[in-house]
């Protein structure tokens, strides 16, 4: 049995007969073991558009997630297992965290045990590249899919902005529609039992 921490209600952690799924209602913050935990806490105010917008940006305060990034490294320590955390993601150095390289390897994160690495879920089902960070502590460490993935570009959005206004907006923005953050935000299930199958 593990536990799946911060996830989205309904979503890829729920109806898995040996995960037990924490959404928004639960809060996360109070878990209190004894499973090894997968923790997904909001990332919102730590990426590059902590701030907000482009178009409307020194909205909000950098790191504040009520503490939820907090409470999954105070667990992860404790009870072992993974956070998952965009690339670039402040929080690492807020929290004095190494930055893992790009290239991809597991490197020491800090001096308590904790490791991270960088790691693209395109290379797991995401439809974009979307490189992201693990931290993990009190497991082991499973050689993954490192470096960067291949560009994926709609060869009709490339045809109608050029090469580089397409690549900048990336394949989500691209796709178009109202889903663009649900798209953007899941985790794919291959790289979800990658993350199941790694504190397990």
């Amino acid at each position: 049995m593990i536990a799946a921490l911060f996830v989205e209600t309904d979503g890829a952690y729920y109806g898995l007969p040996h995960v037990d799924p924490w959404d928004r209602a639960r809060d996360a913050r109070r878990y209190q073991g004894p499973y090894r935990v997968v923790a997904h806490p909001p990332c919102e105010r730590w990426g590059r558009y902590w701030h907000g917008s482009p178009r409307k940006p020194h909205q909000y305060e950098l790191g504040a997630d009520e503490g939820c990034f907090a409470a999954a490294l105070a667990i992860v320590r404790q009870f072992g297992g993974v956070i998952e955390h965009p690339e670039a993601s402040h929080a690492w150095s807020r929290f004095n965290l190494n930055a893992p390289p790009r290239a991809g390897g597991w490197v020491t994160a800090d001096f308590l045990g904790g490791w991270t690495c960088c790691v693209e879920q395109g290379h797991y089902g995401h439809r974009a590249r979307k490189a992201t960070w693990l931290y993990a502590h009190g497991i082991d460490l499973p050689a993954l899919r490192w470096g960067p993935g291949e560009q994926r570009l709609d060869p009709v959005m490339v045809a109608r902005y050029g090469y580089e206004k397409a690549r900048r907006r990336g394949v989500v923005e691209n796709i178009g529609g109202k889903h663009k953050k649900q798209i953007r935000n899941t985790t794919p299930i291959e790289f979800r039992d990658l993350l199941i199958g790694m504190v397990g």
